[in-house]
């Protein structure tokens, strides 16, 4: 028999989703300050998607086996069945955010964006089946615009951190002094304004998920399910419950329904999309709007290699230099107040969106959604005043508050209730592989075919966006007529 859940109260909605602040105010620091860090630390364009690879490779391998697990899970004494899941999440992704900018080498930081992309993934997953396990299908498109609002807020106060305390906290150049002796904390080390962000997001992820695990209790299971979980505890033996969630992964694959088919299409394209925008937004800002070229880089990666050997340099050399890591600052400063200003779009739009999918069609809206991107994508490399960088954010965060709702509540509406943590899972499933396949196959495409050029790969993105929103046309149109999308 089908649990009949009640309606719950817009408080009840609001604090069950409080927790997404803080799980996306890390993932907000992780899309706009990890790879300018990377920079910072000697990476070079072609190897950011390759650095990169720590998110999908841990979203495709922890997110669907947790979702699984928590569906079979009952922990009461640890708050139910998903909170656990995400409260230890939670505290492994604050230690992280707390060592993150102490990174003195390139390869500790990356080391640790994996520990810390695991500790998200353990976090969002059970927290995107939580929302579901808690909402009728008839408050399933308000409560995940909620958290669509929580993301976007999360992100918000991210970026601005990083372009407010840029503006605060950044030491000046002093162009007088010896370049190995302060260029090098500077250029090759990462700027001091950016571990208060750190901070600042630590301590976010564990308050606001505490919040959530104290306000919103989880519904138990039946008396018969229960049963059910305490029996196969007792029967089965620990390797084969260990492998249930791999056998229930490539089941619900199988059985998985034909708008998660076609979503997976529309995701393939949109999600590398988001990827080139998250890694090659700063790049292009250093090229589009603060004129640094590849030949200006590779002079300026020479002049700290002369340093580093002992070398004697220039006083025409060291202001060349000082004035790179500047004009840098100042393209993650840039990428901050514009990925800040999309998000607090989404906030702001984000419940706006419910009467118009209501109104129109979760479809149509999904798929002006994706072109509202794409139109962002395709112009800012032409745009060449800081502020007016701000419009087509606008359009970008109109677009991104639909794709962290619309397209969850579609698929909710189709799953069954007792394997939703499972599928929730295999829908990130669908976002880490194109993430994966951009992670190894965008460095060459960047290299080889779009001439080493951050531009370049931002037009990228725009043209996979117009393919994602095409393809997006094609979604429910088989539906049965009472949960059909149009």
């Amino acid at each position: 028999m089908k649990l009949v859940k009640p309606n719950l109260s817009f408080w009840q909605i609001w604090n069950m989703n409080v927790g997404f602040f803080g799980i996306q105010f890390s993932f907000g620091l992780q899309q706009t300050a990890v790879n300018p860090i990377f920079s910072f630390l000697g990476a070079h364009h072609e190897d950011l998607p390759l650095l990169n690879l720590a998110g999908p490779v841990t979203g495709l391998l922890i997110q669907p086996i947790i979702g699984a697990i928590s569906d079979k899970t009952w922990l009461p004494k640890w708050g139910g069945r998903r909170r656990p899941f995400f409260l230890i999440g939670a505290i492994l992704a604050s230690l992280c955010l707390v060592a993150f900018p102490f990174s003195s080498e390139l390869w500790f930081a990356v080391g640790l964006l994996w520990i810390l992309d695991a500790a998200n993934n353990t976090a969002m997953e059970p927290y995107r089946a939580f929302v579901g396990d808690k909402l009728n299908d008839s408050q399933l498109t308000f409560g995940y615009q909620m958290q669509s609002l929580f993301v976007g807020a999360g992100i918000t106060i991210a970026n601005f951190s990083l372009f407010l305390f840029q503006d605060w906290f950044s030491a000046p150049s002093d162009v007088t002094a010896g370049l190995c002796s302060t260029a090098t904390e500077t250029v090759t080390a990462i700027p001091k304004w950016v571990y208060y962000a750190f901070f600042l997001g630590a301590f976010a992820s564990i308050t606001t998920i505490l919040w959530s695990v104290w306000k919103t209790p989880e519904i138990p299971p039946s008396p018969e399910d229960l049963d059910k979980l305490k029996t196969e505890k007792k029967e089965k033996s620990f390797i084969k419950r260990a492998s249930e969630p791999f056998v229930e992964i490539a089941h619900a694959i199988k059985d998985m329904p034909k708008l998660m088919w076609k979503l997976s299409g529309v995701y393939f394209f949109q999600w590398y999309a988001l990827f080139v925008y998250w890694q090659f937004i700063t790049p292009m800002l250093r090229t589009s709007l603060y004129g640094i070229s590849n030949d200006d880089t590779t002079k300026f990666e020479g002049i700290m290699n002369a340093c580093n050997a002992g070398e004697s340099i220039g006083m025409v050399d060291v202001s060349f230099a000082k004035n790179i890591q500047d004009l840098s600052e100042q393209a993650l400063a840039q990428t901050g107040l514009m990925n800040g200003t999309y998000n607090l779009v989404t906030m702001l739009t984000a419940l706006a969106l419910v009467p118009f999918a209501r109104k129109y069609g979760s479809r149509s809206v999904y798929v002006v959604s994706l072109f509202f991107a794409a139109t962002a994508m395709l112009s800012m490399p032409f745009i060449k005043n800081e502020f007016a960088l701000l419009v087509p954010m606008i359009l970008f965060g109109i677009g991104w508050a639909a794709m962290m709702g619309i397209p969850y509540s579609m698929v909710s509406k189709v799953i069954p209730q007792e394997r939703r943590g499972v599928y929730m899972g295999i829908v990130n499933m669908m976002i880490v592989i194109p993430m994966g396949i951009q992670t190894v196959t965008f460095g060459p495409i960047i290299k080889h075919w779009l001439g080493n050029n951050a531009v370049n790969a931002i037009l990228f993105g725009g043209v996979f966006f117009l393919i994602a929103a095409i393809l997006a046309t094609r979604l429910g149109r088989s539906m049965p007529k009472e949960i059909r999308f149009d």
